[in-house]
């Protein structure tokens, strides 16, 4: 009975978040104010968005704004969709500032001329036609920053996560919050750069798990307990791919996921659904995410697959394909313009033994050489009161497990 009412709830939270994902509307809903009002307060619901009377109003008209312009843009014969997302009832002005905000542009004025690094992958011929990072088990699932600037850490953790991958075959979801809180020299939600992300791991000896350290999607204190003694991954440093150049970014991408930004501000790209974007958008580089693959569509338009972190409800369940050769140099939105990515040649860390540990070792060890009852009960005793407490109740005795 209890596992049927688990099975009936899941499915109820599969079809809650498929319909959340599928949000359609028509031209009709459009016709009145009183249809768009219905409209806007079925968007409510699947969204369970809260306003007050007043701020209801104004998100309504903000929202209708954008109703017309997903529904206009989804009239043209374009090679992508827009649709009513988790973002309809914001300007977009409030998306750049609340989504966009990683300021790589404005950061990089500040950190000077880019660093020179190597570029090992510019050795790399016989591109294959199109690479799925996912595909080969590279990539973890699509995460979500929330109302916080921190995509650049999520940018340098997709990275990262896939090098480790790719070196010693296991896919380690990695801690973004552990960047947030304790990488200084970027701004937490303030945004940053990936590539000092990558030189905050190679000098603090790695980055723990997301399990470890978790994503609160806010700016915290950093706490370095949770690095002690946990499962790190490490890096040994960074290479930047030459800019304003596709086919180098391509070789780069033919060899593990890479760390870009773009200019993620435009109105199409708020709503971006599917397809290959190929809408309007400038170089002010505002938003870090991570290229894992390549490929062509069946009529022959080439694209960059993204993974992005705005949740799976944005585009295509969190990825995007955006448009891949075209005439500007710097790459549509400005993607060939600053892409990174980490060098991995070093073993990731073993864990430290606990103290526990030791102590069964030094049991093992025991068991193996002639004991002295007073030994031997020395050792339980310490087992016993150390590591094994009296549940309330129970009796204190047991058979010791080296016996």
């Amino acid at each position: 009975m209890e596992l049927g009412k688990f099975f009936l709830a899941a499915l109820s939270l599969v079809l809650l978040l498929g319909l959340a994902q599928s949000f359609e509307f028509h031209e009709e809903d459009l016709a009145s104010e009183e249809r768009l009002w219905d409209l806007y307060e079925r968007w409510r619901s699947q969204h369970t968005v809260s306003r007050d009377l007043k701020e209801k109003h104004q998100r309504f008209n903000v929202f209708k704004a954008n109703a017309k312009h997903v529904h206009k843009v989804n009239q043209m014969n374009k090679p992508y969709k827009l649709r009513l997302n988790k973002f309809a009832d914001m300007t977009n002005h409030e998306f750049v500032r609340s989504y966009a905000g990683s300021k790589v542009s404005h950061y990089r004025m500040f950190r000077g001329e880019k660093p020179a690094t190597d570029f090992s992958h510019g050795k790399t011929e016989d591109l294959p036609t199109s690479v799925d990072w996912r595909k080969k088990g590279a990539v973890t699932g699509i995460k979500d920053q929330g109302n916080c600037g921190s995509c650049w850490a999520f940018s340098a953790v997709v990275a990262v996560e896939g090098v480790n991958q790719i070196k010693t075959k296991e896919l380690m979801p990695l801690s973004e919050q552990e960047l947030v809180d304790c990488n200084s020299k970027n701004n937490g939600c303030d945004g940053g750069l990936m590539q000092d992300a990558f030189e905050f791991i190679k000098q603090h000896g790695g980055i723990t798990t997301e399990k470890n350290y978790p994503y609160q999607a806010r700016d915290g204190t950093c706490d370095s307990s949770r690095v002690t003694n946990a499962p790190l991954v490490v890096i040994d440093g960074y290479e930047m791919v030459p800019e304003n150049d596709e086919n180098a970014l391509m070789k780069a991408v033919a060899n593990q996921p890479v760390s870009v930004s773009i200019d993620a501000g435009g109105k199409d790209f708020q709503f971006y659904s599917e397809g290959v974007y190929t809408g309007s958008c400038g170089t002010e580089l505002n938003h870090g995410v991570a290229i894992v693959g390549y490929g062509a569509t069946l009529d022959g338009t080439k694209y960059w697959l993204v993974k992005n972190s705005w949740g799976t409800e944005w585009g295509e369940r969190g990825y995007l394909r955006i448009q891949r050769g075209v005439e500007a140099e710097e790459g549509l939105c400005g993607i060939a313009m600053e892409a990174s990515y980490p060098v991995k040649s070093s073993a990731n860390p073993k864990m430290a033994s606990s103290s526990k540990d030791e102590l069964q070792q030094s049991l093992i060890t025991e068991k193996q050489s002639p004991v002295t009852g007073v030994d031997r009960r020395l050792l339980e005793l310490i087992t016993e009161v150390v590591y094994r407490p009296p549940v309330a109740g129970a009796s204190r005795r047991f058979q010791p497990w080296w016996t």
